[in-house]
C-alpha cells in the first residue's frame, strides 16, 4: 500500500500517556518529518510530562511543551492540581467523570494548529478514541472532524490546509495494545508512559497507576483483554 503522506510532515500532541505514545510512534512510521508539542495545563499528572520530554530526548524529536495552566482559573475539573477526587461526578454535570476538562482538546487543536503553521507542518495527530467512549465528548470523531473544518476555515493559507490524524479513532484499548506491538513501542508503553489521572508511579502489570481511577481501570481492561487474546491466539 502507498503511503501518501510519506514525503509530508506532522506535528503529533503528546501528552507521555498511552494513546498519544502509540499515536507518535504511529506518526513516525507514516511522515517524513515528525514534531511534537505537549501542554501544562496544571494536571494532577504533570510527571506525564516528563515522561513525553524523555521519549522525545530518546527518538531525538524537536518537542515543544506549552503553558496553559491558566486554564485552571476559567474551567472546572478535578483533573487540576489541588482539586478533589477524579473519581467523583464531575460538578457541570452528573453524567461526566470528574476528570473531564471541559473544551480541552478544542483549546489543544487551535494551538496546536497554530504552531503547525509555524513549522510548516501540514497534518496534526492525535491519540483521541472514541470506541473506549468515557463521556469524553471532544474524543469523538464528530468533533475531531468539525474542529478540522473549524480550523482551516479560520485561516486563508491557500492550498496549505491542516488534517487531523486519529489513528486509535475505532480501536478499543486491547486493539491498541496489539498496535503498540505492531510498531515495536509495547515496551515503552509498559514501562514509560503515565495514563493515570493520579501521576502514580506504581508498576503493575499494564504499566504504571494508582489502578483505581477511570484511566488505570480502562488501560488494565485493555491490557487484559490484549492478554487474553494472545494467549487464545497460542492455544490455537
Amino acid at each position: 500500500m502507498i503511503n501518501l503522506l510519506a514525503n509530508e510532515s506532522a506535528l503529533v500532541l503528546a501528552s507521555g500517556g498511552m494513546d498519544s505514545t502509540v499515536s507518535l510512534y504511529w506518526a513516525l512510521r507514516r511522515f517524513k518529518q515528525v514534531d511534537v508539542i505537549s501542554f501544562d495545563y496544571n494536571q494532577k499528572h504533570k510527571i506525564e510530562l516528563d515522561v513525553i520530554k524523555n521519549i522525545c530526548l530518546d527518538l531525538s524529536l524537536s518537542h515543544k511543551i506549552v503553558d496553559l495552566s491558566f486554564i485552571k482559573d476559567i474551567l472546572i475539573s478535578n483533573l487540576f492540581i489541588g482539586k478533589d477526587d477524579v473519581n467523583e461526578k464531575h460538578k457541570l454535570d452528573a453524567n461526566l467523570p470528574s476528570s473531564f476538562v471541559p473544551y480541552r482538546n478544542m483549546l489543544f487543536l487551535t494551538v496546536a494548529a497554530g504552531y503547525a503553521s509555524t513549522i510548516g507542518a501540514q497534518n496534526l495527530v492525535i491519540g483521541v478514541c472514541e470506541t473506549d467512549y468515557s463521556g469524553y465528548a471532544d474524543c469523538r470523531d464528530v468533533f475531531i472532524k468539525a474542529c478540522q473544518v473549524a480550523l482551516n476555515l479560520s485561516t486563508d493559507f491557500e492550498g496549505k490546509n491542516l488534517e487531523i490524524h486519529t489513528p486509535l479513532m475505532r480501536l478499543t484499548k486491547s486493539d491498541e495494545f496489539r498496535l503498540a506491538e505492531e510498531l515495536g513501542c509495547l515496551d515503552v508503553v509498559l514501562l514509560k508512559t503515565m495514563t493515570c489521572y493520579n501521576g502514580v508511579e506504581t508498576m503493575r502489570p499494564y504499566g504504571k497507576g494508582c489502578g483505581a481511577c477511570p484511566a488505570c481501570i480502562l488501560r488494565k481492561n485493555g491490557y487484559d483483554g490484549y492478554i487474553s487474546g494472545k494467549s487464545k491466539i497460542n492455544i490455537s
